[in-house]
């Protein structure tokens, strides 16, 4: 899945960072490669999830390999929804998970960090 191009401006930080056995993931939202966001938490949690499968494989890792998730959340009433758009990207064992409501720096109802693990 492409970047979405000149969406946000360049920001100091790295999308992913490597520490021994670690992966860490910058936080991602669900940005379109045209830049637009879908309606509701459902396709945005969605899409979310589907630009972090697809920087891990970029970094030769899956969803299987996600150990921690934290997960920001624009609506405390979308916590439900959420968790049913979530759960069908992850499999047992689930990554450990914190969940808060915050305000988020554009317009999403979803925003999404990751560490994975790299094994052997």
């Amino acid at each position: 899945m492409a970047e979405p191009a000149a969406i946000l401006p360049v920001l100091p930080f790295s999308k992913v960072r490597h520490a021994g056995s670690l992966v860490f993931l910058a936080g991602e939202l669900p940005l379109s490669e045209n830049g637009s966001i879908p309606e509701g938490i459902g396709p945005q949690t969605d899409l979310t999830l589907r630009r972090i499968a697809a920087t891990l494989a970029r970094e030769g890792l899956s969803m299987a390999d996600v150990v921690s998730c934290t997960v920001y959340l624009a609506d405390r009433a979308d916590f439900r929804a959420f968790n049913d758009a979530y759960r069908l990207h992850f499999s047992d064992p689930l990554p450990v998970r914190t969940t808060v409501q915050g305000g988020l720096m554009v317009e999403a109802k979803v925003e999404i960090t990751v560490v994975a693990q790299k094994h052997g």
